[in-house]
């Protein structure tokens, strides 16, 4: 065993002088990287996009850039309110001439197509009705479908009108578009008043209010963060040393972000897990870190064996937490939604790049500073170095031992009362992103109220059926008439063909994405006419996207599971704890999910909070908050789980290795998930609703993980184990000790029969349970 021990402390030997060598250089090369990073990652904001919702693969996101390019009318992502202010209406002659004037202006910008308005389809109405009696059915047919579009485009009490359009390309080409048009467009124009809305609009809004929600969020959290730290550490200068950190990930991540919106689509909202994980994983590691130094230095250690040693041990925790953050991150690059791969991206950047600066720089700043990184003392100084509620953790060792005194009482109790938690999500009801994400003074959330509340038919709410291979005239027909039939349907309206291939507008009643309109794109679709048609529409997407999730998520499942699994066997040599682990991680996220059910589905507490509830949640919503969760929660895991395994090979009891872990770390995971949840609520005081909910219900599974999982249900759970919970099979424990030997281990002091040093510190309780 001695020569497993040799071989970890060499590993970390030669990578403790490997950062420390040339610490001025070291961190000289950090802030040419930082400037680099800042330069390289300038203007990521500006190619980022709003949307990403959609499965590209699906049958709905085929038929809708088919017909965005073929009939680009029929999918019309700008919307002109025109507002006549007048007795008459929309339909006063001055009204209508300016109207037609601003449709006139709009069809003659490159990019812009498919222009239509009211008052256009108004006349077109009365010309085929003109023309009804010498054309017969067909001539009727298209009167009726005209006089539908204009009543359909007119409000019912007559004072306000749309003008609709498709502006083409990608979402940042349309973005562009829209930002030259709308200044000119929007405001008074002679009679009328002009607002916009639209997807193009609401995407616009998006990303503007999200990064001035952003910049918000990070002149709360900075302060309040370094406040948090000072009061922790009792010295500022160890208080800069986390912030340090989590500037530099930030920016590195934006750069690499920057990178990667040259070759694919990259989510807006992405921006908000970089500065929450940014700021919050480095800050936990840095904490782990600094905290385990000045432990050392209060041991007698000099400042370069203080950083071998917590390079060791601390280091080493810290690495295999970014692993298993990163892997739960990964599994959402399993899901073709770009909105999830983009917080993959962002996620595995920052997690990655925190911890490569917190294993470089931050040690190398550690020692030039030596014991100056106590310097600028605030708090008073207590027991090894820092304020009591942190570092003695009498108030822990007690709980443990009170939690292992009632291990069973503890353990049903708490998991009954998790579970009793997460009930409300058994009635969550999936939907889709729309304006409602806004603040209700948003103008294009203002635009679509009215057209929800003001215009007849289901404004948003049809379905569109792109029809191609050259149909027969009487298998159209057919074909129409089935789909008329279908419950639900109000109107089919076409088709319009043209060359060889058209489309179909259904109209359904109720809303866009209820249950009901979702049965009928599945009607639909098991309609199965003698030719290819594609089904596509909002609810056509949610139904793809579900089906999209529903298909991967196992997957993606048993990828964090198994990655979990086996990195921390590698941590704990045990092949119990890794499961206990993985189910107290999925029991500390029910709080989470029973909350966004019951606060962001079902309106409660909507007011308080300021935003606008829609009935259902994002359908990738959910995915993504169990990835970054389950991640964050292992992350305090791997932080408790370590120092008791070092316990543990210290002393081989395992009652007072739990005591011991729980006491070195309770205090120290507290103020960490307090400091994320800080970090996190700062981003839930955004105005946009899934970034509110995202922020809030990730600060609350923090809080959960840390308070409740790791000091109540840990400790009961590793007694009621018992002699089983450090047990692992001959050929897994063998192979266990040749990776600590090969440096990869911790390679503790019990391994090689040597006891560590602590100093003699009367608070120490760390007798028996029970005794």
């Amino acid at each position: 065993m001695a020569e497993g021990t040799s071989g970890g402390t060499a590993g970390a030997g030669r990578w403790t002088r490997f950062v420390t060598a040339r610490p001025r250089l070291s961190l000289l090369l950090a802030l040419v990287f930082t400037a680099l990073a800042v330069v390289a990652g300038s203007g990521v904001a500006d190619r980022m996009s709003g949307g990403g919702w959609q499965d590209p693969a699906s049958e709905s996101s085929y038929a809708a850039d088919a017909l965005d390019e073929e009939f680009p009318g029929a999918r019309p992502n700008l919307l002109l309110l025109v507002d006549s202010g007048r007795p008459d209406g929309v339909d006063d002659p001055a009204v209508a001439a300016e109207a037609e004037r601003l449709a006139g202006r709009l069809a003659a910008v490159d990019s812009v197509e498919g222009v239509t308005s009211y008052w256009a389809a108004a006349q077109a109405a009365g010309r085929a009705e003109g023309a009804e009696g010498a054309e017969g059915a067909e001539g009727a047919r298209e009167a009726q479908g005209a006089a539908a579009t204009a009543a359909g485009l007119r409000s019912e009490d007559g004072s306000e009108a749309i003008i609709a359009a498709r502006i083409t390309g990608d979402e940042t080409r349309t973005s562009e578009i829209f930002d030259g048009l709308a200044p000119e467009l929007r405001g008074e124009h002679g009679p009328v008043e002009v607002r916009l809305g639209g997807q193009a609009a609401v995407y616009d809004e998006l990303q503007s209010t999200i990064q001035e929600d952003l910049l918000r969020a990070e002149i709360i959290a900075l302060p309040v963060t370094l406040l948090l730290l000072i009061v922790v550490f009792g010295s500022a200068v160890a208080a800069l040393l986390p912030l340090a950190v989590g500037i530099v990930a930030i920016l590195g991540t934006n750069a690499v972000l920057r990178g990667i919106t040259e070759f694919a689509d990259v989510s807006v909202f992405a921006q908000n897990l970089t500065t929450a994980l940014g700021l919050g994983l480095a800050i936990d590691y840095a904490l782990f870190i600094v905290r385990r130094y000045r432990e050392e230095l209060a041991a007698g250690a000099d400042p370069l064996g203080a950083v071998g040693t917590t390079l060791r041990t601390a280091g080493r925790t810290v690495l295999f937490s970014a692993l298993t953050v990163a892997v739960s991150l990964s599994a959402m690059l399993l899901f073709p939604q770009y909105f999830l791969r983009s917080f993959a991206y962002a996620g595995i950047a920052v997690v990655l790049l925190a911890a490569v600066a917190a294993l470089t720089v931050l040690p190398a700043a550690l020692v030039l500073l030596g014991p100056r990184v106590n310097s600028w003392r605030i708090m008073p100084r207590r027991g090894g170095g820092m304020p009591g509620g942190v570092e003695s953790g009498r108030g822990w060792a007690r709980l443990a031992k009170l939690v292992m005194r009632r291990a069973p009482v503890f353990a049903v109790l708490t998991t009954a009362g998790l579970v009793l938690l997460g009930l409300p999500f058994l009635q969550v009801e999936f939907g889709t992103a729309d304006d409602r994400q806004l603040p209700k003074s948003a103008e294009s959330h203002v635009v679509q109220e009215h057209i929800r509340d003001g215009f007849p038919g289901t404004p948003g709410g049809t379905i569109e059926i792109y029809v191609e291979g050259d149909p027969a005239a009487a298998e159209l027909a057919g074909y129409r008439e089935r789909i008329a039939a279908l419950d639900g349907v109000e109107r089919v309206d076409g088709p319009a063909m043209d060359a060889g291939a058209g489309y179909l507008t259904v109209t359904a009643g109720g809303e866009a994405v209820d249950a009901a309109s979702q049965d009928l794109v599945r009607d639909i679709r098991d309609i199965g006419p003698p030719f290819e048609a594609s089904v596509a529409g909002t609810a056509a997407d949610l139904v793809d996207a579900k089906d999209s999730i529903r298909s991967v998520l196992p997957w993606a499942a048993l990828m964090i599971v198994l990655a979990t699994l086996i990195l921390l066997f590698l941590l704990t040599g045990s092949v119990l704890i890794p499961f206990v682990a993985v189910v107290l991680n999925a029991l500390s996220l029910t709080a989470m999910f029973g909350a966004i059910v019951w606060v962001f589905q079902d309106g409660n507490l909507s007011g308080v909070l300021n935003f606008t509830a829609t009935g259902d949640i994002e359908t990738t919503l959910p995915v993504l908050m169990f990835c970054v969760a389950f991640g964050l929660s292992m992350d305090y895991g791997v932080f408790l789980l370590s120092r008791i395994k070092e316990e543990y090979d210290r002393t081989g009891d395992r009652d007072r290795a739990v005591v011991f872990g729980l006491r070195r770390t309770g205090g120290l995971i507290t103020a960490a998930a307090v400091i994320l949840a800080v970090v996190m609520v700062a981003i839930g005081t955004s105005r946009v609703t899934n970034t509110k909910m995202l922020g809030i219900g990730l600060a609350l599974a923090v809080l959960m993980d840390a308070m409740v999982v790791r000091g109540l249900l840990v400790p009961a759970v590793l007694k009621l184990t018992g002699a089983a919970t450090w047990w692992a099979p001959g050929p897994l424990r063998r192979f266990h000790e040749r990776v600590e030997r090969s440096g990869f281990g911790e390679g503790g002091p019990r391994a090689s029969g040597q006891e560590e040093q602590r100093p003699a510190d009367k608070s120490d309780d760390l007798t028996p349970v029970g005794g």
